[in-house]
């Protein structure tokens, strides 16, 4: 690193706001920790070596073709030119450092578009002009770079817009099976943060998903989307999940499909006004181009398979990766044509056939929040587009517990169906709600959770029921026919488990009214990230609090301190009284009082030189 260089560079930061400052250091992903003293302890780590490795793999295929060639010439005023200045990877005129011309030279092009792409700088070589060089050297998008460069096996056959419509529909009923399924019970997740094993074969059981690829990759878009979030080990629904599952099937794609065109970098987003725009916050480059769009970055094509899966199942691509015709507009900058995939989506339906066998048949794909209702008192059996659901006696007992009535049940489903109420399901609903909430549980007013029912053999049973001995049940030893358990723990904790244990309990509240419980376990809401500056802020304050009116008296003796520590001999410039300059070959053995000793090596004699008459240090 050339000492001019951190010096310049050291200037420049501290001329920098402190929001740009963050963005650099946000960037380069520096440690906010750092414990760099002052801006040429900023300057000189971020042209080291290790650092600016790290940061050429975050180039783009524009901004590496830039910085190549401003190894010759500066770089021309731009967004790519602004790009490169604001990670300090170049001056503030547009040339290169000289660590990170180096640091290019070193680096090596893993992956670089396809030759003619719309991805590939319009000035790189074309193959038949590349003249043989190492991958060191290559230029991102010549032919040099390798055969990683080239474009990825065309991964299907066309497909009609009536077939990428209903693998559209397929995914988003899978994602809500999934959902469902996560509301039931937390996915678990391994080490590497990945669905386990085992939820992956439930998954696969209940008919959510068809294997385990679409089970990873359905899990991975939820997380996308903000649908899933990570609790710990598990995977919990989150809020916007919920609502997502009462939506419409058309609403439900939409949504997905933003979160996953808006994850796109911006490296993969076209480029305005031809070859001097900048990027814009919309749109796509041929999918051709994705491969190379990060050149130096070995776990780009990874990340990019990992997206064109993703869009592919979601149907925002076809098999092929070219845009179906609702999202040909979003391709090309502008917003996805809901109208045209809803033309293609089976129509939902909001009523069905109620059966005297128990059982339930929609005669098309049921409307989301009617499905969910329906789902909450019977099962469903099969998931193709006429969906069939069936009621037991444990189906009902749970919508019961979960808050609904007899009288609900009936209301719910009269409107529903195209049939009536059959009498056996109506019997059914009778006789379950009949025995229900003959357990009532709610808090007593005193701190304690109090179970009571008018039967008292059921309380009796309850009270030594091993499964419920976590709750430290004992009787509140009130008078016969007012007799009631008291416990601890939280009126839900308790309700739930007597639940589990198949009591047929409802929750009530302090006056005795019925209250519904959700027993669904959502993840936390997600907190947003800090802003940059603030990330900082305690860096940013100390290098702040060091700078001072004079940088180069400053990086004068930055130099001097550092040749004391190591020893070093230096060639020393000093400015005499009569205005002359003279220079000392001096082996610096100490600094302080505002002078420098050291031996003179061309005589051999110690010399104190006052640190205000030096004018400049250089290598010997």
């Amino acid at each position: 690193m050339a000492a001019s260089d951190a010096r310049t560079l050291a200037r420049q930061l501290s001329a920098r706001s402190d929001e740009s400052l963050a963005a650099l250091f946000d960037a380069r992903r520096v440690s906010p920790t750092s414990p760099w003293s002052d801006a040429f302890d900023a300057a000189e780590q971020l042209l080291d070596p290790a650092s600016l490795a790290r940061a050429i793999t975050d180039l783009s295929a524009r901004e590496a073709h830039a910085l190549r060639a401003a190894l010759d010439d500066a770089v021309p005023a731009g967004p790519d030119r602004d790009a490169l200045v604001a990670r300090a990877l170049i001056s503030d005129d547009g040339t290169a450092w000289d660590a990170t011309a180096a640091a290019l030279r070193a680096a090596t092009v893993v992956s670089a578009p396809a030759a003619g792409s719309a991805g590939a700088a319009r000035d790189d070589p074309a193959p038949d002009d590349a003249a043989p060089a190492d991958a060191g050297s290559a230029e991102p998008g010549s032919a040099d770079a390798g055969s990683a460069g080239a474009a990825p096996a065309t991964p299907g056959a066309p497909e009609t817009d009536a077939a990428a419509a209903e693998r559209a529909f397929t995914a988003v009923a899978s994602l809500a099976d999934v959902l469902q399924a996560a509301l039931t019970s937390p996915l678990a997740r391994i080490g590497a943060g990945t669905l386990g094993a085992a939820d992956r074969r439930r998954l696969i059981e209940s008919g959510a998903v068809a294997d385990a690829d679409a089970a990873d990759e359905l899990v991975a878009i939820a997380e996308q989307a903000g649908l899933l979030a990570a609790d710990g080990r598990t995977l919990l629904v989150t809020a916007p999940g919920l609502t997502w599952l009462h939506s419409s099937t058309i609403e439900r794609w939409l949504t997905v499909a933003a979160a996953l065109i808006d994850a796109l970098p911006r490296a993969l987003r076209p480029v305005e006004d031809g070859e001097a725009g900048d990027r814009v916050d919309r749109g796509w480059i041929d999918v051709d181009a994705w491969p190379g769009a990060y050149p130096y970055d070995p776990a780009w094509r990874a990340r990019a398979d990992a997206m064109l899966t993703a869009l592919r199942r979601w149907a925002v691509l076809d098999a092929t990766g070219a845009a179906p015709a609702w999202t040909r507009p979003a391709a090309a900058g502008g917003d996805i044509d809901a109208d045209a995939l809803a033309a293609l989506l089976p129509p939902e339906v909001d009523r069905v056939y109620l059966q005297n066998d128990l059982t339930a048949i929609a005669p098309g794909s049921l409307a989301p929040h009617l499905d969910m209702r329906l789902r909450s008192m019977a099962r469903r059996e099969s998931r193709a587009q006429a969906s069939s659901y069936r009621f037991t006696a444990e189906s009902l007992a749970d919508a019961l517990t979960a808050g609904e009535t007899a009288q609900t049940l009936r209301a719910f489903l009269e409107e529903l169906s195209l049939t009536g109420l059959p009498q056996p399901l109506a019997y059914e609903i009778e006789r379950s709600a009949s025995r229900h909430g003959a357990l009532r549980v709610g808090p007593d007013g005193l701190g304690h959770t109090r179970v009571t029912s008018d039967d008292e053999a059921l309380l009796r049973t309850v009270a030594v029921d091993q499964a419920l001995r976590p709750l430290g049940l004992v009787s509140s030893g009130e008078a016969s026919g007012g007799d009631a358990l008291l416990t601890r723990s939280s009126p839900d904790t308790a309700f739930w488990m007597i639940a589990d244990a198949r009591y047929p309990v409802v929750a009530v509240d302090e006056n005795g009214d019925r209250r519904a419980l959700d027993r669904h376990r959502l993840a936390g809401a997600a907190q947003p990230a800090p802003e940059p500056v603030a990330v900082y802020a305690g860096l940013l304050a100390r290098l702040r609090s060091a700078e001072s009116g004079d940088a180069d008296a400053a990086w004068l003796g930055r130099e001097l301190e550092q040749a004391v520590r190591a020893r070093e001999t230096i060639v020393v410039a000093v400015r005499l009284p009569d205005g002359t300059e003279r220079e000392f070959t001096i082996e610096a053995t100490g600094l302080g009082g505002g002078r420098l000793r050291g031996l003179d090596r061309n005589v051999d004699v110690e010399r104190t030189l006052p640190v205000s008459s030096i004018t400049r240090v250089s290598p010997a």
